[in-house]
């Protein structure tokens, strides 16, 4: 069950955003209650007093005893609102709960085991699906907390909230099954052949190798060289007179 936790507030006249400026300035957070088939009440309350428990991350499933004016209500908070640069609190949303009201709330989920689950010693991972889930209960019935034992998990198990026995009174919010976690085989990467690592890709842009030139017209072939084909044979040198 959470830990109920008391807060002093004092009623505020004024509504709107001038109203609620002007408590801001004076180092108060402006709220409001409501619900319970009762006329919305305007509070504000010591900013230095609310921001530990919003700083917890359970804030909106913690059951909160307001003393407004010296009358204790029961709420739970709704809604935070956060200034968007300075992200400092603006205004707090009450829910007054009445008697055996009925609540939904985000209960976080812890995840013990991973140690000696036999999925994750043969090479899997414990993938987390879902940190939180909603559940419908009884405002004094809130758990902190759903733990999820994974210790006896192999690869390819999953486990969802329908497989957790839920606190008496506790139940899940909604009409879908919700996943918690799977273990899952983690994917070898394969190492590319030595030879395909270092062959290197042809340039597609080198040019062929030039044909060899013609003899110019009229040269005389090389040395030793057949006439070219149709050609007239290369006159013969005159003898020398003796």
């Amino acid at each position: 069950m959470s830990k109920i936790v008391q807060l002093k507030a004092a009623t505020r006249a004024r509504a709107g955003k001038g109203a609620s400026r002007a408590v801001r300035r004076t180092g108060l957070v402006p709220g409001v209650v409501y619900g319970d088939k009762q006329e919305p009440q305007l509070i504000s309350l010591t900013y230095g007093d609310v921001l530990p428990h919003v700083e917890t991350g359970r804030f909106l499933s913690t059951l909160i005893d307001l003393e407004v004016d010296g009358k204790t209500v029961r709420a739970i908070p709704r809604d935070v609102q956060f200034e968007p640069v300075r992200d400092f609190i603006v205004h707090i949303d009450f829910l007054r709960l009445g008697k055996d009201a009925r609540v939904r709330v985000n209960v976080p989920v812890h995840f013990k085991g991973q140690d000696v689950a036999p999925g994750i010693k043969q090479g899997g991972a414990l993938n987390i699906v879902s940190h939180s889930v909603a559940l419908s209960c009884s405002a004094n019935l809130i758990p902190d907390e759903i733990n999820v034992d994974v210790s006896s998990m192999q690869i390819g198990q999953s486990i969802h909230l329908s497989d957790i026995k839920l606190p008496e009174g506790v139940k899940s919010a909604l009409t879908d099954d919700v996943t918690l976690c799977a273990v899952t085989a983690q994917a070898k990467e394969e190492e590319a052949p030595a030879e395909a690592a270092s062959a290197e890709v042809p340039a597609t842009n080198q040019k062929a190798p030039a044909a060899a030139a013609a003899p110019a017209k009229g040269a005389a072939p090389a040395k030793g060289a057949a006439p070219a084909k149709g050609a007239a044979p290369a006159a013969a040198a005159p003898a020398k007179k003796k």
